[in-house]
């Protein structure tokens, strides 16, 4: 089976709050990404779930973003929040910084949820002992920016205000918690009349897609609230300013006569120490000395249903990026599962939430990685 390889110069997620910023003025940064200059204030609103296919397909609920339509960047692997987020505040991928996946394996301190900031797949809040700024200790995005004399905000919700990931890899703004569209659109406007710099973020796309699947009725009322708000920032964006609007991955539904319980399959787990990421990229954390057996089995179980490979060989693939840095490789599984088409590689016993969800998101496939960059200028 051929392994997807990731182009290493194709537009990246990484690449867009770098290139905001270079048209913005800012010397450390390069323009990756061709921007109309000159920006006075600038935004790159985040719509989490939002992917390319995904939009194309449901343009009718959404004439505002599908009238910005243009070119496409890539999430790279995994696709999936945590690592999404991290692209964003870095500029870097996955192999750089770190945050390899939904759940991964920090030595010494077993698997935790990047989300959560906990023991995977329960447990107590780890910040104090799982150090945010050391898992993940580049500067950010916004630290640079700031440090140039940028006003940089983060918008995103009130809830996340001191979170573990917003730590890790959104820290050096500064953070504006807000409740709904409504002020979330309104700080957005606000920065962007104001001259700064801002990340903001929308999450009830990607929940609802999980909880109803992508292209629901459910799904798609959201999107639409989505258009809404950005025609809202698009009504008085000033000469000079840019709304950028990105997501972190796409998403696709579950066939549910693909699904591959893991903890069911009691093959599947001899040998194995721990399992982490999601249902649609698996991280197998492996005994010592069982690396070979266990690739060879879950190659075989799973067949068809997902590209299996083991550590090297994703890394040789470029699925975390040109780079991964020594204190990451062990952060990626020695065997990491990949779903192809709609398959799913659930845990029923052990993450009965996620297995129960419609929607997925995680490996490499087009309608996962492929979101819209949508740009409008005042």
């Amino acid at each position: 089976m051929e392994l997807p390889r990731p182009g290493v110069d194709d537009p990246h997620l990484a690449d867009v709050v770098p290139s905001v910023l270079a048209a913005m003025g800012v010397a450390e940064f390069s323009a990756r990404i061709p921007l109309r200059q000159p920006i006075s204030g600038a935004c790159v609103l985040l719509i989490d779930g939002l992917g390319a296919d995904l939009l194309d397909q449901h343009a009718a609920d959404a004439p505002v973003l599908a009238g910005l339509r243009g070119s496409s960047v890539h999430v790279g692997f995994p696709a999936t929040t945590a690592a999404g987020l991290a692209a964003v505040g870095t500029g870097v991928r996955s192999g750089e910084h770190g945050l390899v996946g939904y759940s991964f394996l920090v030595p010494g301190a077993g698997v935790i949820n990047a989300l959560r900031w906990r023991p995977h797949p329960w447990g107590p809040d780890l910040r104090d002992q799982v150090v945010p700024e050391e898992i993940q200790p580049l500067p950010t995005t916004f630290e640079h920016a700031s440090a140039a004399g940028m006003a940089v905000s983060v918008i995103s919700g009130a809830e996340f205000t001191h979170s573990g990931l917003t730590r890790a890899v959104l820290r050096g703004g500064r953070y504006v918690g807000v409740h709904a569209l409504g002020d979330l659109g309104a700080t957005v406007r606000s920065t962007i009349d104001e001259g700064g710099f801002c990340y903001g973020y929308h999450s009830e796309l990607d929940l609802l897609g999980h909880l109803h699947g992508p292209g629901s009725t459910a799904w798609r009322m959201q999107l639409r609230q989505v258009d809404r708000l950005v025609e809202s920032v698009l009504e008085t964006l000033p000469p000079g300013g840019l709304l950028a609007v990105v997501a972190d991955h796409g998403m696709v539904t579950a066939d549910p006569g693909a699904t591959i319980d893991i903890d069911a399959e009691s093959a599947l787990l001899d040998g194995v120490d721990a399992v982490g990421g999601e249902p649609r990229a698996r991280h197998v954390y492996t005994r010592d000395g069982a690396a070979e057996a266990v690739l060879d089995t879950w190659r075989a179980t799973l067949g068809p249903a997902a590209w299996v490979v083991s550590r090297e060989e994703a890394i040789a693939a470029g699925w975390f990026g040109a780079q991964v840095r020594d204190a990451v490789r062990p952060r990626i599984g020695d065997v990491v599962a990949a779903a192809r088409d709609s398959a799913v590689l659930v845990r029923r016993s052990t993450e009965p939430l996620e297995s129960g969800l419609i929607g997925h998101h995680g490996s490499l496939t087009s309608a996962e990685q492929r979101v819209p960059l949508l740009l409008a200028y005042g």
